[in-house]
């Protein structure tokens, strides 16, 4: 059974992306293309039938020229210079992938220049070719809790544990997986792609 913040999470990307596409007068074809995701899948997210790895949303995010967290929340009138959002404790816009589950801090707030989210590391062993991961932009995560193993194209895989942190250049094929029998958590922070171009 899925949890409420998930289901949540789920309706308000459906929601939001049917009216990023319609807004455009686009077809499901049309923004396929435009976002680079099969037509058959985007049909799936509009209809609340499928959550989409990270990879898939930021590729829906620059295909619809938003920003990522714009996915999950309603239209918003354009912020100014002296801009200001707070995330309580234990709140944050949830998304789950096989691999992860990611609450989206500060979502509320559009146009950011980095992604901040809190992520509870599921994956404790995968397969060779599963779950890797490359988009443009950088990536910082900070061990909040447990161990985590990072696997990187150009590196040896390499443990952490609560208090390491890593930097990469997301160009790079990269996964996170669990290192310890309990859940691992993470602070992980993603620039915009299109800040990297």
């Amino acid at each position: 059974m899925s949890h409420p913040d998930v289901q949540n999470s789920e309706s308000a990307l459906a929601e939001r992306v049917r009216w990023l596409r319609q807004q455009r007068g686009w077809t499901l074809e049309q923004a396929g293309r435009a976002c680079v995701v099969a037509t058959s899948s985007l049909s799936k997210i509009e209809n609340g039938l499928s959550s989409p790895t990270y990879d898939v949303l930021l590729r829906i995010a620059k295909g619809f020229g938003v920003d990522v967290a714009e996915l999950f929340v309603p239209a918003r009138e354009h912020m100014g210079a002296g801009r200001r959002t707070i995330e309580r404790a234990g709140t944050g816009e949830l998304h789950e992938t096989p691999m992860y589950e990611h609450r989206v801090l500060c979502s509320q707030l559009a146009n950011k220049r980095m992604m901040p989210f809190i992520t509870r590391i599921k994956a404790h062993a995968i397969e060779d070719d599963e779950g890797w991961s490359r988009h443009d932009g950088e990536e910082f995560v900070y061990v909040l809790k447990g161990s985590v193993e990072l696997h990187t194209e150009f590196y040896q895989p390499a443990v952490l544990h609560t208090g390491d942190c890593f930097y990469i250049d997301s160009r790079m094929l990269h996964r996170v997986i669990n290192h310890a029998d309990i859940d691992a958590e993470v602070m992980w922070i993603s620039t915009k792609p299109e800040l990297c171009e």
